[in-house]
């Protein structure tokens, strides 16, 4: 290892390794393992080393709730890596990319999120695991909710400690994230914990997955009823082996729609427990909070793609079966009340019963939440730039559409990952290499001035970036979705007895295309 990069961090040394003309480091422990009597707790500072500690190698995955053969590997999950052009540079810009899915999965090791490119760039990057699933969202009555907002806090805390190190710049630090990893970025803008850890925000696909605290507490009673616990607490459940209550929980997700008239909107979406608007560590619901949270207004970058719904009808088999029976659940349940399903046959006349159930599930579980966050930070005085992927997945011959995930190979130059792959083929075409260019440099003019490099979405403009093979700037293309949700703030799930305004987001179980997870 002679001749490899070394750093000093508050902790220990570390020692990386020199890889495609950067430097990488791997497995960094930003808290300690939260295990024995630190489980279910909020995390903990790391321990320090004496020594130079080998950082060549990510860290262990964290127990996943998905269905997927994964092996446990150790406990130290709280790690992060950092790609940086050079540890002896200085001043670089900094990206902290939380790779969180579903609220289910945390896996910074995916090569969907290798950071050669962007460090290419001059961007120093870092990706981190946290606690997901029962470990990181279960509401119980002895320990803080939202764990796994708490570990994405101390992984940012970190970097302020140490970014500069390893070349970054602490002042210029951007937090980023796609689906649950972009609600993860929009529930901390308002976190009072979060205020100075990062300057500006990227968050691609916004979801609307929250929780009232009666529904997270009679949700994770059930849950804890299943696995035999005496009570909905750490202590609890602390025995339980960690990779066997994740498997509990993927199953229990799956008998979700049992219990629609009890759980409502929840039952829907195949994530049973998700964050909590618990008034403590997420204490007002993720939108409108900008303003409050940051007073000088935040740099924002949020977008979505056009057809967020299609992969999940297609990897689940519903594609191209959707009945006229399906599009009347989907409008009655998802579109806002009152008359939010009359006003989406008046929008879409001549859709059918596919493309109906495609748009409502799109807007209410990724477009409109991510265009109302926009919005919402530009009427706060921030900066906002919105945009709409609309080039279409060559995979599949086509049938993906500009699907959901579709947007993050694209970002971090990775198409030749096994998620670039699934979705964009094994050869990419010139159109495909353009697009990922053109969004990557987006991406690196945003985190290094703050400007995205088009239009801002001004509250009354609607000016969106869409992004194609020919990428324009025109006003924002869901123009009707947009205005039969005009009013209706995002709202988190509650139980059916305590109804609210509208509903955000729901849909069938969800899973995203991913190396590792």
């Amino acid at each position: 290892m002679s001749g490899q990069p070394k750093v000093r961090t508050t902790e220990g040394v570390v020692q990386g390794r020199r890889r495609q003309g950067h430097a990488v480091f791997r497995g960094i422990p930003y808290a300690q393992p939260p295990v024995g009597a630190l489980r279910f707790a909020a995390p903990a500072p790391p321990h320090r080393w004496d020594g130079t500690r080998q950082a060549v190698e990510f860290g262990p995955l964290v127990p996943l709730s998905l269905p997927i053969d994964v092996r446990p590997q150790g406990t130290d999950w709280l790690t992060l890596n950092v790609g940086t052009p050079d540890p002896g540079a200085a001043g670089l810009p900094v990206l902290v990319w939380i790779p969180v899915g579903g609220y289910l999965s945390a896996a910074s090791s995916d090569p969907m999120y290798d950071p050669a490119a962007l460090a290419k760039a001059g961007v120093v990057v870092v990706t981190l695991n946290c606690r997901v699933g029962a470990e990181g969202f279960a509401l119980l009555d002895d320990v803080p909710p939202n764990r796994g907002f708490l570990d994405q806090i101390a992984a940012l805390e970190w970097v302020q400690r140490n970014i500069a190190a390893f070349g970054g710049d602490p002042g210029r630090v951007t937090v980023g994230g796609q689906s649950a990893g972009a609600g993860s970025v929009a529930a901390l803008l308002p976190m009072k914990s979060a205020r100075g850890l990062f300057r500006r925000a990227i968050a691609h696909s916004v979801p609307g997955l929250r929780s009232t605290p009666a529904l997270a507490r009679e949700v994770t009673a059930a849950f804890a009823d299943r696995l035999g616990a005496a009570a909905p607490t750490a202590e609890a459940l602390r025995d339980l082996d960690p990779w066997h209550l994740a498997a509990e929980l993927t199953a229990f997700n799956a008998g979700l729609p049992a219990h629609r008239e009890s759980w409502g909107r929840l039952a829907d979406t195949g994530t049973a427990l998700c964050p909590v608007v618990d008034g403590e560590v997420l204490a007002e619901t993720p939108g409108p909070a900008p303003a409050e949270a940051r007073a000088s207004g935040t740099e924002l970058l949020v977008g979505h793609t056009r057809d967020e719904f299609r992969y999940f009808s297609v990897v689940s088999g519903r594609y191209g079966t959707f009945t006229e029976e399906d599009a009347h659940a989907a409008l009655n349940r998802h579109a806002p009340r009152p008359d939010g399903a009359r006003a989406y046959r008046a929008a879409f006349p001549q859709a059918g019963p596919e493309e109906l159930v495609e748009t409502v599930y799109s807007d209410t579980l990724f477009r409109m939440p991510s265009q109302r966050l926009a919005e919402a930070n530009a009427a706060a005085g921030g900066t906002s730039y919105l945009f709409e992927l609309c080039w279409a997945a060559p995979a599949l011959d086509g049938i993906l559409g500009a699907c959901h995930s579709l947007d993050v190979p694209l970002a971090f130059g990775t198409l030749d990952s096994p998620a670039g792959v699934q979705l964009i083929g094994e050869e990419p075409t010139p159109e495909a290499v353009a697009l990922s260019r053109e969004l990557q440099e987006a991406w690196v003019r945003f985190v290094t001035t703050g400007d995205a490099g088009w239009p801002a979405h001004p509250p009354d403009g609607h000016l969106t970036r869409v992004l194609d093979t020919e990428s324009k700037t025109l006003p924002y293309p869901e123009q009707a979705s947009r205005q039969i949700w005009e009013g209706h703030s995002p709202t988190p799930f509650d139980l059916p007895s305590r109804p609210g305004p509208a509903p955000t987001a729901a849909a069938p179980p969800l899973s995203r295309p991913s190396g590792t997870a």
